[in-house]
C-alpha cells in the first residue's frame, strides 16, 4: 500500500501558555499542503525482520528515532502486524515546520489500520497519534482545523483559501523547534484566531502573528528577507509556518518572483 504524507503550513501561532508537563499551549491553525507530500510504501515482508530503505531528502536520526518506525512500534501494542517492508521516500524537509515528520507517522498509523483492517475509529487513531508527537494528530482528519492545547484538541473552523495561490519558500536552515521554545515570551492573545481570520485575508498582514517570529527573525534574519521579499511582490499574507524556517505567501495570482537556487520552492493553487 502506498500513502502521500503531505505537509502543513500554520496561519498565526500564539504561544498562551507553559504548562507543568513542560510543554506549552498554543493557538493556530493548520491547512493540509496536499501538492507537497513524502511517499511511504508498506509491503509484507516474507523474512524474520522489517526492512527500513529511504530515499529523497537524507534521514540522518537513528532508525529507532524515526517516527514511522515509532509509530509501527505504537501501533503493534494494540495489533498483530507482521514483518514488513516499508520505504520512505522524504521530500517535506526537516526543520521547515511544516509538520513533515509528523504527517510520516500519523499517515503510517492510517495506512497500517487499513492495510491489516484493524477497524480503529478516527478518534483512537487521534489518541495514537498524540503519542507520537504535538502536530501528529492533525493529519489523521488531515483538513483545516483550529487547534489549541499542545496543537491536539481540534475544532473545526470556516476559512477558505480557494483559488489563492501558495509559494512557500524553504531556506537551507534548520530550526530546533526546542530552542524556538525556549526563546519564547508567553502571552495571552488580544483576539482569539477564530474571530480574526473571518476578517478579508488583506487584513491579516496587521492582524495574525506567529509568535515565533520575533525571536527566529533575530537570529536568521534571512527569514524575515524572505518575509518582506513575498509582500513586497505581491502576496496579501505571508507568514513564518510553525518554528520555521518554511516562509509562505498568499497570492491572488500565481507569483513569478526569482529566489536564491539555495531555496526549495513549492507553488501550487489552493
Amino acid at each position: 500500500m502506498i500513502v502521500f504524507p503531505n505537509a502543513k503550513i500554520n496561519i498565526g501561532l500564539y504561544i498562551t501558555g507553559k504548562r507543568e508537563d513542560g510543554y506549552h499551549n498554543i493557538e493556530t491553525i493548520f491547512h493540509p499542503v496536499y501538492e507537497l507530500y513524502d511517499i511511504l510504501e508498506v509491503i509484507n515482508n516474507n523474512g524474520k525482520n522489517d526492512e527500513f530503505t529511504c530515499s529523497g531528502i537524507v534521514i540522518d536520526t537513528p532508525l529507532q528515532n524515526n517516527l514511522c518506525i515509532k509509530a509501527l512500534a505504537l501501533m503493534r501494542q494494540h495489533a498483530n502486524i507482521p514483518p514488513l517492508k516499508i520505504h520512505l521516500h522524504k521530500k517535506i524537509p526537516f526543520g521547515a515546520g511544516l509538520g513533515g515528520g509528523s504527517a510520516d507517522a500519523a499517515f503510517m498509523l492510517k495506512l497500517l489500520n487499513d492495510q491489516f483492517q484493524l477497524n480503529f475509529s478516527t478518534t483512537q487513531l487521534e489518541l495514537m497519534a498524540s503519542k507520537l508527537g504535538a502536530d501528529c494528530p492533525v493529519f489523521i482528519k488531515n483538513k483545516t482545523v483550529l487547534a489549541k492545547g499542545i496543537g491536539n484538541e481540534f475544532s473545526e473552523i470556516n476559512i477558505s483559501l480557494k483559488n489563492l495561490h501558495l509559494q512557500i519558500i524553504i531556506p537551507k536552515i534548520h530550526v530546533p523547534t526546542a530552542d524556538a521554545y525556549n526563546n519564547i515570551k508567553v502571552k495571552t492573545p488580544n483576539c482569539s484566531l477564530t474571530g480574526l481570520v473571518t476578517n478579508p485575508i488583506t487584513d491579516w498582514e496587521t492582524t495574525i502573528n506567529n509568535d515565533f517570529e520575533k525571536s527566529v527573525f533575530k537570529k536568521y534574519k534571512e527569514l524575515a528577507e524572505i518575509k518582506n521579499k513575498l509582500y513586497a511582490s505581491g502576496a496579501i499574507y505571508a507568514s513564518m509556518s510553525g518554528s520555521g524556517s518554511a516562509v509562505y505567501g498568499l497570492f491572488s495570482k500565481s507569483p513569478n518572483i526569482q529566489w536564491n537556487n539555495n531555496y526549495m520552492i513549492h507553488t501550487e493553487q489552493l
